[in-house]
């Protein structure tokens, strides 16, 4: 073959350090703005983008050019700096070490898509934990309690 060609989805999760809910709803639209806008620098797409005040849920279309690590990385590392200018209560604000990504296929596209639609209905009644414990669960993800929440 003389391209290459790619399909690669991709479901990141990650929360605020410490869980902390920092992330406030005049702010929430804009920060999605921005880390679409960051995916799109770096050659991939955000398919979906929603969150509740303490996590972000994001269906993301990889580039072929770009390591997920380093793509989450500087995803992160961009947000934090640019929510901090947004004012003082943000001054703190900062992502957890870690991150969840899963692969998501083509026919689950759709399902994710309302399951990230619906992050704050979900999450009235289940809290992050539950939620990320189940995804690890679901996806056969390996982990080991002790240093999943640090």
């Amino acid at each position: 073959m003389s391209q290459t060609l790619v399909s690669l989805l991709v479901h990141l999760v990650f929360s605020t350090k410490n869980r902390a809910d920092i992330i406030t709803p005049d702010v929430e639209s804009d920060l999605f703005a921005y880390m679409s806008a960051t995916l799109g620098n770096n050659d991939c797409r955000c398919l979906a983008a929603n969150g509740t005040r303490n996590h972000v849920h994001l269906l993301v279309s990889m580039s072929k050019n770009v390591a997920l690590s380093a793509l989450v990385g500087e995803l992160k590392k961009s947000s934090s700096r640019w929510i901090k200018t947004k004012g003082v209560r943000f001054k703190s604000f900062g992502w957890q070490d870690g991150y969840g990504a899963f692969s998501i296929g083509q026919s689950n596209v759709a399902a994710l898509k309302g399951y990230i639609a619906r992050q704050k209905e979900h999450h009235r009644k289940r809290s992050f934990e539950s939620e990320m414990l189940s995804l690890l669960e679901r996806y056969g993800v390996r982990y080991d309690e002790r240093y999943l929440w640090g």
